[in-house]
């Protein structure tokens, strides 16, 4: 009887291992999952225990087959640590295509390191994470890991769809939290995916989604966030770094962050007040006051990441960041306000998501703590002008392409308010040119061009001033790689900060830039500010996309032809309009050898269908086309 036990026992755990080690063989992954795919999450499964409010555990599960090298960013098996943050458990097993276990990965196998970014000189947040070099494609990972803290202010987001290109064979989102804490959560994007909300009960939640094909990434495509599912959740009653939270509504966080975070970090020296009313003098305007204060801070500070403890959300002193001479975006942004408060101009703390790709806004309808950045609010008004403390060259009031044209949170006193931040219109974003070209008889060109930027187009240019002189030769390289053979002559600048505008005065040569074929030649009209971007076509697209700045671009070139050369063929003048902007050239005969070329193109951002997409296509190529149009000469015999 025990040996035939023994036999049915071993019998029994050879079919389960065998069952085991096949759940992860790729032949079980439904093709329609493949598709388009770098990776397959096999399961991602998390979950989240409230027990009070101090006290989240978090314990997820992934198993993620990749499919090949691009696959290996969604394995993401890491975990993040500090005083008030702990990783107890941490452990991944590697399988190769049959289900076989290749590799046992332990705690102390995970990497361990610092989170400092280089410019960091204070922090105490630490990663484990895992360094894995497959040796084959395709392989599975399963990773699992549970964390505790007290730090309750921070529920992580239930994203299903990690990445483009990334399938999702199952999906799972568990939390259960007590009734008297007041948990609310926002879902969005739901539609089209199925989504199932197993569990919605007073003290726990559940959501699955499955066998979610992977998804293309498409050019122009909206930032993920606004196009698939998303669940964000938050407390009423929460935690941050030992500091106990009460928020039901914007108003109530914000009179809660003024009175526990920020209350006592704007003291300063009576010397450093008596300093500041000195430097504004008999200036009365606030907002001239405002513009002075912020001068003397880019001169006096620099900026520095302190992440250490509640250091990564309180500002650090404004008394010590005067005595010490740098700070992190809150420091310097609080130690402002100290000393716009030492001459009697008022100013806010304002909590923003600070990106130059995606516009990201606070989000209105949940009150969570959100944002990555802080700048200031400056009232002048019904308005408000933003300064962006970190940096020592931004103009006074400009803040194209970082923290503009989205919804931030204004922290006052009696309470928090979301307001939206300037928005730079197409025109506001103006690229104004006037210069001229000489050919010579053998295509060689020699130029000069006067350019002013400003609004969005002055940030991506008035670093050139300091650079060195082989970085403005890249850029320009770059700025005019239609023209072959550039050769920058001189380059000189003006960065007027008062008014945010950048003027280039730029002399250059190229061999050849027209094209002689016996007693021909051809040149490219515009030579100065072609665009000649590629949009990429797209048949059945299924997203929107989204244009996130517009311009306006305007020209005046006059030519100046070779001599003995007669004029053979001239481009058409252009002009066409449509929803993604105006597009028109002009090219006047001055006398036999000078001509003036202007070009005037506004650009509209905007967000459109998925269904315009072509239609935007076609309007980019007819600039393009118009935009590479030539001139015939002919020789004179």
């Amino acid at each position: 009887m025990r040996f035939i036990l023994s036999v049915i026992f071993i019998s029994l755990f050879a079919t389960t291992a065998i069952s085991q080690k096949t759940d992860y063989a790729v032949l079980l992954i439904p093709d329609t999952l493949k598709v388009n795919a770098n990776a397959v999450i096999r399961l991602d499964q998390t979950d989240i225990t409230i027990e009070s409010q101090r006290d989240m555990s978090i314990s997820e599960k992934r198993v993620v087959t990749v499919l090949n090298e691009k696959g290996l960013d969604v394995i993401n098996a890491m975990g993040y640590y500090n005083k008030k943050t702990t990783i107890k458990s941490i452990e991944a097993v590697v399988y190769d295509a049959s289900g076989t276990e290749l590799k046992k990965i332990r705690r102390k196998d995970f990497r361990d390191q610092s989170l400092s970014d280089g410019i960091t000189i204070a922090i105490d947040a630490r990663i484990l994470y895992l360094d894995y070099t497959p040796t084959q494609y395709p392989f599975t990972i399963v990773f699992e890991s549970e964390t505790t803290t007290s730090n309750t202010a921070f529920i992580p987001q239930w994203r299903p769809i990690a990445d483009f290109f990334v399938s999702v064979q199952k999906s799972v989102l568990n939390v259960s939290f007590p009734e008297n804490l007041g948990f609310h959560r926002k879902e969005s994007n739901f539609a089209g995916f199925g989504i199932d909300k197993t569990i919605d009960m007073p003290k726990q939640l559940s959501y699955t989604a499955a066998n979610i094909p992977a998804q293309k990434e498409e050019n122009f495509s909206p930032q993920s966030s606004s196009l698939y599912p998303r669940v964000m959740m938050g407390l009423e009653l929460f935690s941050l770094e030992g500091v106990d939270g009460n928020a039901k509504d914007w108003k109530e966080f914000g009179k809660w962050y003024s009175e526990k975070i920020l209350t006592g970090t704007t003291e300063l020296s009576e010397e450093t007040k008596t300093k500041m009313i000195q430097l504004v003098g008999n200036e009365k305007d606030p907002i001239e006051k405002a513009r002075i204060i912020y001068h003397y801070v880019q001169q006096k500070s620099r900026y520095v990441s302190i992440q250490l403890g509640i250091g990564g959300w309180r500002p650090m002193p404004a008394k010590d960041v005067d005595r010490l001479g740098y700070g992190d975006c809150k420091a310097l942004s609080n130690y402002t306000k100290a000393l716009l408060e030492a001459v009697g101009v008022a100013s806010y703390n304002t909590i923003v998501y600070g990106d130059r790709e995606n516009k990201r806004n606070i989000e209105r309808d949940i009150v969570s703590v959100q944002g990555n950045h802080m700048i200031l609010a400056v009232p002048n008004g019904e308005n408000y002008i933003w300064l962006e403390c970190t940096s020592q060259d931004i103009p006074f009031g400009y803040q194209a392409n970082f923290t503009d044209d989205r919804n931030v949170l204004v922290i006052k006193p009696g309470g928090a308010e979301i307001v939206k931040t300037k928005n730079y219109e197409n025109n506001d974003n103006s690229q104004i040119s006037k210069g001229k070209y000489v050919l010579k008889e053998n295509g060689d060109l020699s130029g000069e061009i006067v350019m002013v930027s400003e609004g969005a187009q002055y940030s991506q240019k008035y670093f050139l001033k300091d650079s060195a002189p082989n970085e403005k030769d890249k850029h320009y390289k770059s700025f005019w790689n239609n023209i072959n053979n550039l050769k920058i002559n001189t380059a000189t600048f003006n960065n007027d900060r008062i008014n945010a505008s950048f003027t280039e005065n730029v002399n250059i040569a190229a061999a050849n830039y027209g094209s002689v074929s016996g007693n021909k030649m051809l040149i490219v009209v515009n030579a100065f500010n072609q665009m000649n971007q590629n949009i990429k076509r797209i048949r059945n697209r299924k997203s929107p996309f989204e244009i996130n700045r517009g311009f306006f671009d305007n020209d005046e070139i006059t030519i100046e032809l070779p001599l003995g050369f007669t004029i053979e063929s001239l481009p058409k003048n252009c002009e066409f309009n449509g929803k993604y902007g105006s597009y028109k050239t002009e090219l006047v005969i001055k006398d036999d050898t000078h001509l003036i070329y202007t070009r005037s193109f506004h650009f509209n951002k905007g967000l459109y269908a998925s269904n315009e997409y072509e239609d935007y296509r076609l309007f980019m190529e007819q600039v393009a086309r118009n935009d590479n149009a030539k001139i015939i000469l002919t020789k004179i015999q």
